[in-house]
């Protein structure tokens, strides 16, 4: 297997009907008091809120819009982010891809990040090399869905590399920092980075909160029955124009989530995160079936067991991969089993299904990206090797 419109729920007005009251007349010669009419008061109705519209509601069209394969053959796009502002060879609102297979599609060997147009326009940004890497990296470069854009056209990319495209012979990795020009500059690496799996990241000014899901604690070695202790981990970063990252501090946000190596898919574990307004991180946990939420993930200083409290778990949930979170502020997520995206609410409510694949189907989708202007949801295809618009 191959492998961030609002709708308002509107409520009906209580209507509670008046209530009548005494009327007195007095004259020279007598008085009398006629009481008026009493109304019984209307009990106040029940609201009856209209239903929550899913925010890929109004998709129903799966668009290719170009190739992800570049020039040397590698395949197996995974990462996806939209780039937010031109610098150096970045072109905003252009998207990276990063790829995971090498033209041999092996699994865990590519080395390449493509720069693809709206237009489905496809240019190479960078080629890493793993003799060359300028800091640590178990084992080299096999780029995964976890990258991002830091403050100063940095990009941050995930390696877990294979020799031979084979479980048995995949190693930690790291992360890779390049320049705005596709230069590998640094590595991040620590006993924290462990399989680096998918990322998101939040910036205010500077500083960049990068969350890391790790999906191979403990080395495949250990074989491939099930292991929970697999991490999420929150690297706080500090960078800018001509200022490379720097690591403020790493702390583990989760942890006890299951992993297994894989022969067909290198390795399932937790894969998406997606980070909410309120500081929720939510995370595709790919083996257990489900989404689970971790509170307060900016600050929070101590793992919250199990990957956190589970929001939702089977239903239309197919082994759960690519996770991203509309601007409703509902979880999207792609199936490994089949595919679908599935939007679900906050509370846990499974909202929809829609087909982003007829396909190759199972185990093709990965990365999602929203598009701006509630234009839909950009992903990428492993199956086809091709990055594609749901609108």
């Amino acid at each position: 297997m191959p492998r961030s419109s609002l709708a308002a729920l509107a409520a009906a007005a209580l209507a509670l009907a008046g209530c009548g009251s005494s009327n007195s007349s007095t004259s020279s010669s007598s008085t009398s008091t006629t009481a008026a009419a009493v109304t019984t008061p209307t009990p106040p109705s029940t609201p009856t809120p209209t239903p929550k519209a899913a925010y890929i509601a109004p998709f129903t069209t799966a668009s290719t819009l170009g190739s992800t394969v570049p020039a040397n053959g590698d395949g197996n796009p995974y990462g996806l982010v939209i780039v937010p502002a031109s610098v150096g060879k970045l072109q905003a609102g252009e998207l990276l891809v990063s790829n995971f297979n090498d033209k041999e599609n092996n699994q865990g060997t590519g080395t390449t990040i493509d720069q693809v147009t709206t237009a489905g326009k496809n240019t190479l940004f960078a080629t890493i090399d793993a003799k060359a890497l300028p800091g640590r990296c178990p084992g080299g470069v096999g780029l995964t869905t976890a990258v991002n854009v830091l403050p100063g056209g940095y990009v941050v990319v995930g390696s877990l590399p294979t020799s031979n495209g084979k479980s048995a012979t995949a190693q930690y990795g790291c992360m890779i920092v390049l320049d705005s020009s596709g230069k590998a500059i640094e590595t991040i690496a620590s006993h924290n980075i462990q399989g680096p799996w998918d990322s998101t990241a939040t910036t205010e000014g500077s500083r960049t909160s990068l969350f890391v899901s790790n999906a191979l604690n403990g080395g495949a070695a250990k074989g491939i029955h099930t292991i929970d202790n697999s991490t999420v981990v929150r690297i706080d970063l500090e960078s800018g124009e001509n200022h490379k990252p720097t690591v403020i501090n790493e702390t583990v946000i989760a942890n006890g989530i299951p992993w297994k190596d894989s022969p067909e898919a290198l390795v399932v574990g937790p894969t998406g995160v997606g980070l909410a307004a309120n500081g929720t991180l939510y995370v595709a946990d790919t083996l257990a079936n489900k989404i689970t939420a971790i509170p307060q993930a900016l600050t929070r200083t101590t793992p919250v067991p199990a990957g956190g409290s589970t929001v939702t778990e089977g239903g239309n949930l197919k082994e759960p991969l690519g996770l991203v979170v509309a601007p409703n502020g509902d979880i999207i997520t792609t199936n490994a089993g089949d595919g679908n995206m599935v939007e679900t609410t906050p509370a846990g409510k499974q909202l929809m299904t829609q087909t982003a694949d007829t396909k190759t189907g199972a185990g093709s989708l990965f990365g999602l990206a929203i598009a701006p202007n509630n234009g839909g949801v950009y992903y990428v295809d492993d199956g086809e090797n091709t990055l594609r618009l749901l609108h």
